[in-house]
């Protein structure tokens, strides 16, 4: 028979095998992880290769023909402006828009107004005189948009 110490001792011994092993085990896991950190971090710390931006030469040739081009052109602009007498401003007639909406061409029409060249202040009110205050506010805004009236 054996003494309760040496059952003790067996299991504690038997006990210390089973931890040893699975110490063992963790061992190698953390070594396969290791390892496995290790080449991550070569491949993630590789060389950096150089970039590089490629510029199109010839556009920004391109471009900068035009910008001397256009500048040369201001210059020239410049230059006649200045050589330009001013005794004789040049008067210029503004390009007005002669066109009035057809709707509003045919009611100045059977008000009589036919003819849209120079409308009179007072014959116009007389032709809108029918409508609504906001009507004749449209009719009249067309009429200074087409250069109408003034």
């Amino acid at each position: 028979m054996e003494s309760p110490t040496g059952e003790n001792m067996v299991a504690l011994t038997e006990s210390m095998e089973r931890m040893e092993s699975r110490l063992e085990a963790a061992a190698a896991l953390v070594e396969r992880a290791a390892t496995l950190l290790e080449e991550r971090e070569s491949s993630m710390s590789g060389e950096v290769r150089k970039i590089v931006a490629a510029v199109e030469t010839s556009r920004e040739a391109e471009l900068q023909k035009k910008l001397d081009a256009a500048e040369q052109q201001i210059a020239e602009l410049r230059a006649e402006i200045e050589t330009k007498p001013e005794a004789q401003p040049e008067t210029h007639a503004p390009c007005a828009r002669r066109t009035v909406p057809a709707s509003t061409a045919q009611f100045l029409a059977k008000q009589g107004l036919s003819t849209l060249e120079s409308v009179e202040a007072g014959a116009l009110d007389a032709a809108l005189n029918g409508l609504s205050l906001e009507q004749r506010i449209a009719v009249k805004a067309q009429l200074l948009r087409a250069g109408v009236v003034s």
